[in-house]
């Protein structure tokens, strides 16, 4: 198809309305939606008025595409919630859950994990003996241990914004794919003894991407 992934519609409302709808739900400070591939087209199907954008000139991986948000989230200080744009189903009770839990915790970062029966394509959790964050592994750099894990990411989190952008800019792309992953930022965080919480999912529903049409 020419028309972007988030535009396609599920129940008459396009993929990105609806994860900024459920956002909106959280009452956030600002939504900053990251646009690159037919930017004009996304802004113009985009139902509220008061959102801001930052432009993905070339798709170099999810660390880069939250990297373009600075000039809006530099200088924030509180939590950023990573959401994506063609993953509609995410209710907010559900990121609510996470915040609450990232906040009590005074965590650095948070992330939102699941149990899938078939991994495959997935980051997986790679947890430690205490059973803390070690790291998260994409899939194509997964080990043939790794790959057994059957716990994912599910690629929403919740950072210490100034942290985030504090190590956004030490992240290298020496991976299969030759892109800046944001969930490097959690290694980092790990490496620097600083704290990670993780929520569970309980309906795995809620975290499914849109691929195909079908």
């Amino acid at each position: 198809s020419d028309i972007p992934k988030v535009l396609h519609k599920l129940s008459g409302e396009t993929l990105l309305n609806h994860v900024i709808k459920t956002a909106k739900k959280l009452s956030p400070n600002k939504i900053v939606v990251i646009i690159g591939y037919q930017l004009e087209l996304v802004k113009k199907s985009v139902s509220s008025n008061d959102i801001l954008y930052s432009i993905q000139k070339n798709q170099y991986g999810t660390g880069h595409a939250v990297m373009q948000a600075k000039n809006h989230l530099e200088n924030f200080k509180g939590n950023t919630l990573i959401l994506s744009g063609d993953v509609p189903l995410i209710k907010a009770s559900t990121l609510s859950s996470l915040i609450n839990k990232h906040e009590s915790g005074g965590f650095d970062a948070s992330m939102l994990t699941a149990d899938m029966q078939n991994p495959d394509g997935y980051g997986r959790v790679v947890r430690d003996i205490d059973g803390n964050l070690k790291k998260v592994q994409e899939h194509k750099d997964c080990n043939s241990k790794e790959l057994e894990i059957n716990e994912i990411n599910s690629g929403i989190y919740i950072f210490n914004n100034q942290k985030l952008f504090e190590l956004l800019p030490k992240l290298d792309n020496n991976n299969q794919q030759a892109e800046y992953y944001l969930p490097d930022v959690l290694s980092m965080i790990v490496l620097d003894n600083g704290k990670i919480g993780l929520e569970k999912i309980k309906k795995n529903d809620e975290i499914q991407g849109i691929n195909t049409l079908k």
